[in-house]
């Protein structure tokens, strides 16, 4: 079996512990399926855990469930003994242990060779935990002044043992996500609110799925050889001219997305077999079935972005949204507007999740700077009446998302600070010159305010 799984792996061009969680993550797909078919609340919770635990030690060893026990047994004590601050010590005690396993696993260089552990997984466990602990401690406040988030998803009741280790372990699905949200586990679990009534047939929805993940991990295949992350630090890569350093910053970044659309394109089909990616029907006639809840990318979303506003709307959604409902929005002070320092605030717990490299830190204060950059020019673009000057703005807009999203995330990939400057200085730091320029012009170019229509007296 041994020499079996080294001959598939190499014929893939990855790592036996890398095939072992593929194997185990496409399982994610019958898992959910076959859920469908267990009878009782309660024993669909016990299902849902038994197999999330039993894929873990498949995928990951022994050990990678004892890592989960940590922050998934701190959340519910949290919960259980401390409802008013539940929400602060999860997050803060669930983040602390995952930074100290980033530190300890040094996952980014494992990830960066090819190589895998358990701590992708801690790391969409960590925020279903803590947004689990917010809502519950969410419950005990007046639905006055709170948000449309806060009201939908808050818990008024703690939910049992059971309950919450079918929530946290679904089924394998905390291998990649999407992460979602107790209050719908628990509804679906449960047959109540829009799966009360018979469910619309994932077939089709899944099959697509699964197809798009074949693609993209054919694409990825084909795309990698030809641009490896090796040529950053090589003497070849500076021997070539400026717009061919940035061609290949472009293809790198290119070619590593399909990486992650295979990966959540299998969660997608995942989440839809087992019906928990159902989010209602349409408007349009006739009604269509939503499956929003299981998607986590939108391709070409990412690649034909015409703002880099859209793009934490297409790229890695569910985690996104964690981020506007349980940083961003939390972050804004009553009766104030965001502004720049809640979305720098937002970008940093990013990086911090992800891990305590340099290249994560680098990247997300790039995409705070890409997303305001960003605004600037979609704010000239509305102020102007002029149609072609319009869609001038509209294409440098696009051209600038383009730009400044795959420059960035060379630091996203290479990790190191070193390699990352040397990779920014190589194209002269055009990915950071360009959104700074933009924003110092946003403060001299205003464009015009709409005047408010006068009340009538």
């Amino acid at each position: 079996m041994g020499l079996e799984m080294e001959a598939m792996a190499a014929s893939i061009g990855v790592s036996v512990p890398v095939l072992r969680f593929l194997l185990c993550f496409a399982a994610t797909i019958p898992t959910g399926l076959l859920w469908r078919a267990v009878p009782g609340a309660t024993g669909r919770h016990l299902y849902a855990g038994l197999t999330g635990a039993a894929l873990s030690y498949l995928s990951f060893g022994a050990t990678s469930n004892l890592l989960f026990v940590a922050p998934m047994a701190l959340g519910y004590l949290a919960m259980l003994l401390f409802r008013r601050h539940a929400g602060l010590i999860t997050f803060l005690g669930a983040f602390g242990f995952l930074i100290a396993c980033h530190v300890y696993y040094m996952s980014g260089d494992a990830w960066k060779e090819g190589g895998i552990d358990a701590t992708g997984a801690l790391m969409v466990l960590t925020l279903k935990v803590i947004s689990c602990a917010i809502n519950y401690s969410d419950g005990i406040l007046k639905e006055e002044g709170l948000r449309e988030a806060q009201k939908k998803y808050r818990l008024t009741k703690l939910p049992s043992l059971i309950e919450y280790f079918g929530y946290c372990l679904c089924c394998g699905s905390h291998f990649a996500g999407p992460v979602y949200e107790m209050k719908d586990y628990l509804d679906w679990t449960e047959r109540k609110g829009i799966w009360a009534s018979s469910t619309p047939s994932p077939l089709l929805p899944t099959l697509r799925a699964i197809v798009q993940a074949g693609i993209c991990m054919g694409l990825y295949l084909y795309l990698s050889p030809k641009f490896p992350l090796s040529r950053f630090s090589e003497p070849l890569y500076y021997e070539w001219g400026f717009w061919h350093r940035l061609f290949y910053q472009y293809m790198s970044g290119f070619t590593a997305r399909w990486k992650y659309y295979f990966i959540w394109s299998i969660s997608e089909a995942a989440i839809i077999i087992s019906g928990l990616g159902f989010t209602g029907w349409s408007e349009s006639s006739p009604p269509k079935a939503k499956w929003d809840r299981a998607k986590n990318v939108d391709v070409l979303g990412v690649e034909l972005a015409g703002s880099a506003v859209q793009l934490p709307l297409v790229w890695n959604i569910q985690v996104s949204t964690w981020l506007r409902y349980y940083v961003y929005e939390r972050l804004i002070q009553k009766g104030k507007k965001p502004g720049f320092l809640q979305l720098l605030g937002t970008q940093t717990v990013s990086a911090i999740w992800h891990g305590l490299y340099p290249g994560y830190i680098i990247f997300f204060v790039q995409s705070a700077l890409m997303i305001n950059g960003s605004r600037v020019i979609y704010r000239w673009q509305q102020a102007v009446r002029n149609s072609v000057l319009r869609s001038i703005l509209a294409f440098l807009n696009f051209a600038y998302t383009l730009l400044v999203l795959n420059y960035s995330c060379i630091g996203f990939q290479v990790l190191s600070f070193k390699e990352t400057l040397a990779s920014y200085q190589s194209v002269y730091y055009v990915g950071t010159i360009v959104p700074i320029v933009c924003l110092l012009l946003g403060n001299v170019i205003k464009p015009a305010r709409k005047p408010k229509a006068q009340k009538a007296e």
